[in-house]
């Protein structure tokens, strides 16, 4: 309809179309999944826990309460979960156990990422002999077994949690070289990145200000995946007696001293089990939907 169609047929009086009457697209909400959402659940008690250990009214993780190897029991909130070879409280143990585990994952994952990530886009962007170099550092650290690397540093330095730290940190930098290596080269052919570098922009300013922020997403949602196997490596490392030395408890650990126990008692060996199973089986289903959710690579 023309301008002056439209001015004649206002002035007759036609009636307007009703605006309201147009039918409206309502728009598509996606389901969260239960399996995600217990996920989160499980995490935020499972930190809450480990956080508000000394404030909850649980029995020291290092003192007998009660006789040795004693089955589940709801009268008692120390007795929750039964008691080790010891005596002592399996439920104060996987909460004091939990600060290890989840400190471990995250300081070496966030380590690793940072350090992974610095290197990773070096290589993507500047290209040459220095994505030749971090490349086959990246190659090297890869090709050399995870768990002979962790049980060589911790027999040759003290078993502590400052060696399982460095242990795992270099275990889990290759991969974030890698992945930040490949969305840096990504990025870099971008026209913002072309712009920046037409305006005289420095090659810091570039990685730090353009090309970082769009990968922080990327590893951010990859983080918790990293985390999830660190729990595990670091639960094999105290299983074989080369992490966390006793009395601190460590879910690892808890497994390895009730091994011998299996046949008789074996919720001594299934409570701390089941703490790394639905740990790592969370950490891996939140990776997974931040990975869908704020993965930019996933949508361009």
């Amino acid at each position: 309809m023309t301008d002056v169609e439209h001015t004649t047929r206002r002035r007759a009086g036609a009636p307007r179309p009703d605006v309201r009457s147009t039918p409206l697209v309502a728009p598509v909400r996606k389901r969260r999944s239960v399996l995600v959402v217990l996920a989160y659940v499980w995490l935020a008690a499972v930190i809450s826990a480990a956080v508000l250990a000394n404030v909850l009214p649980l029995a020291p993780y290092d003192q007998p309460i009660a006789a040795p190897r004693q089955m589940p029991q709801l009268g008692s909130l120390d007795l929750l979960l039964g008691s080790d070879r010891l005596g002592r409280s399996l439920l104060s143990r996987c909460v004091y156990g939990a600060r290890v585990s989840l400190l471990v994952g995250a300081v070496a994952g966030v380590l690793g990422s940072v350090i992974g990530g610095v290197l990773g886009m070096a290589a993507g962007y500047l290209r040459g002999r220095t994505d030749h170099a971090v490349r086959l550092l990246a190659d090297v650290m890869l090709a050399f077994p995870p768990l002979i690397l962790l049980l060589a540093l911790a027999s040759v330095l003290t078993p502590s949690l400052r060696t399982i730290l460095v242990g795992l940190t270099l275990m889990v930098v290759p991969t974030f070289i890698r992945l930040a290596r490949a969305n840096t080269l990504a990025w870099a052919s971008r026209d913002f990145v072309t712009a920046a570098r037409t305006l005289g922009a420095r090659d810091r300013r570039i990685l730090f200000r353009e090309i970082l922020p769009q990968l922080i997403p990327t590893l951010g949602a990859y983080l918790p995946v990293v985390m999830a196997a660190l729990i595990v490596a670091e639960g094999s490392l105290s299983f074989l007696g080369m992490g966390i030395p006793p009395p601190t408890p460590s879910w690892g650990g808890m497994v390895a001293d009730g091994k011998d126990s299996l046949g008789d008692v074996p919720h001594i060996v299934f409570v701390p089990a089941a703490f790394i199973f639905l740990t790592v089986f969370s950490l891996n289903q939140v990776g997974d939907h931040l990975r869908h959710r704020f993965d930019r690579s996933l949508r361009t």
